[in-house]
């Protein structure tokens, strides 16, 4: 019997010394694999503002940031199908000839409902209306109607932003235009984007509705830039700039806060105290030079979210891009 505890307790003594080298083994790894900001190099000369080319790289790549990113993501698209398991297979519309040009409508319960409008972001690379089908719940639930935009990625653009700002735009006179065929109230029409998304949504809000599409300049009741970039000069500065094919023009036409004349909307911009440095200062600066417009403007900094967490908090009534939304519509949560 001694014997046997004795081997025993020898064994037990091997394993725990073998998982003891293990953990110290996977240790520096994991370490590595949950590094937030740009990766240990020696400083460069500076690009933008205090930033050098490493730096300035992984502040528009939000993998630096948030480690957890592809987890996050594909919670996503697991909490759509959820929504969708609850609500049913949305309303499939086209907005325009391509294939792409669709849309998909998550009605509200009741006839003449408040609409929102979301853009989704992916780096401007990507992302589907499909995964973003989990605010939906939020928005029904409150009263209205959620509309999400599938467009083309810059990529297939050529590396034209404006391809993609044009599909936006007409999405969402779409939706203004066709709010009849879904019970929407065209007269109470909101916008948001996330991320690329948020800079989409920035450009539509600078658009000359009336000129460009003979819709009321003013038909859009409200915007919510959720985590977007408004000024393209640091982003062009950036390795974005390997997909998109950035020119002045470009630059000017996509930089929303160069056109803050053609703003008639209140907006609220949002983003999270873990997000890049520059996606925060983005943020920031374009709420000031809305205000410095004597435009209506509302910033909100939610502590110790990431730039993903920020999107998915769309999906939470009480949580900051949530709740932000509904106070926009002027609704209440469920």
């Amino acid at each position: 019997m001694a014997n046997d505890t004795t081997t025993r307790r020898a064994t037990i003594t091997r394993r725990t010394a073998l998982a003891s080298a293990a953990a110290l083994v996977a240790a520096p790894a994991l370490a590595e694999e949950c590094h937030i900001g740009p990766p240990p190099h020696e400083k460069g000369p500076l690009v933008w503002m205090n930033m050098d080319q490493t730096e300035l790289d992984a502040a528009y790549d939000q993998s630096f940031y948030s480690p957890l990113m592809g987890q996050i993501l594909k919670r996503y698209a697991s909490s759509s199908d959820v929504t969708r398991a609850r609500l049913g297979q949305p309303q499939r519309e086209a907005y325009g000839p391509t294939e792409i040009e669709k849309l998909d409508i998550y009605r509200a319960k009741q006839p003449n409902a408040p609409i929102f409008v979301f853009i989704h972001g992916g780096a401007w690379l990507g992302g589907a209306a499909k995964d973003y089908a989990y605010p939906a719940d939020v928005f029904v639930n409150a009263g209205a109607t959620y509309v999400a935009l599938d467009f083309i990625n810059v990529k297939q653009a050529n590396g034209d932003l404006g391809v993609m700002a044009d599909q936006v735009r007409r999405a969402i006179v779409w939706v203004y235009k066709n709010a009849d065929k879904f019970g929407g109230d065209r007269n109470r029409l909101y916008v948001g984007g996330h991320s690329s998304g948020g800079h989409l949504c920035g450009v539509a809000l600078v658009t000359d509705w009336e000129k460009e599409f003979s819709v009321p300049a003013d038909f859009v009741k409200g915007g919510i830039c959720m985590s977007g970039m408004y000024d393209m000069k640091p982003a062009r500065l950036s390795k974005r700039s390997s997909y998109v094919k950035f020119t002045d023009a470009m630059e000017e036409a996509m930089s929303s806060q160069r056109h803050l004349s053609l703003l008639r909307t209140p907006i609220i911009a949002t983003y999270g105290t873990n997000e890049t440095p520059e996606f925060q200062r983005q943020n920031r600066d374009f709420v000031a030079a809305v205000k410095a417009a004597g435009k209506p403007a509302e910033l909100i900094e939610a502590k110790n979210y990431n730039h993903f967490e920020m999107c998915e908090s769309l999906g939470n009534p009480y949580g900051p891009n949530g709740h932000a939304a509904l106070a926009l519509m002027k609704l209440s949560p469920a």
